[in-house]
């Protein structure tokens, strides 16, 4: 089950922008079933707990108050994939070399708000997706 689900976050910047709505579209329109979606706000503490990985790289702290800034809606998405395919949709982290018609290249503003998160890898997609949903068993 877990290379057929995947975790993502709509980031504060793009729901700042309002594309919450316009990503999501697209994100269905790409073949993801929407397993489990949470419209949340983190704490620092949390996005330091979520991005501890990260802990002694000089950006930690500024990540931490940006992703802490406004609500995030966070989700489980399916499909056969799920993480290489949804890596591909998204486009990469800088806005400016990400390829035409990705997530990124439409409402990314700079590296740091860069519209959306996705897990790299089937493993973190279920630790990811634990963090902020009870169980991904019963998806």
């Amino acid at each position: 089950m877990a290379k057929n689900i995947t975790f993502t976050m709509i980031k504060p910047d793009a729901m700042a922008d309002q594309n919450a709505g316009a990503i999501i579209k697209m994100i269905q329109e790409a073949g993801f079933k929407i397993k489990a979606m949470k419209l949340t706000k983190l704490s620092n503490e949390r996005a330091g707990e979520f991005y501890a990985v990260h802990r002694e790289r000089p950006f930690y702290g500024e990540l931490c108050e940006y992703m802490s800034s406004g609500p995030i809606i966070a989700m489980i998405l399916e499909k056969e994939n799920a993480v290489t395919d949804f890596r591909t949709l998204i486009g990469a982290t800088n806005p400016q070399e990400a390829a035409e018609g990705t997530i990124r290249k439409l409402f990314a503003k700079s590296i740091e708000a860069n519209a959306m998160h996705g897990a790299d890898s089937d493993e973190n997609a279920i630790v990811e997706g634990n963090f902020f949903f009870s169980s991904l068993e019963k998806f």
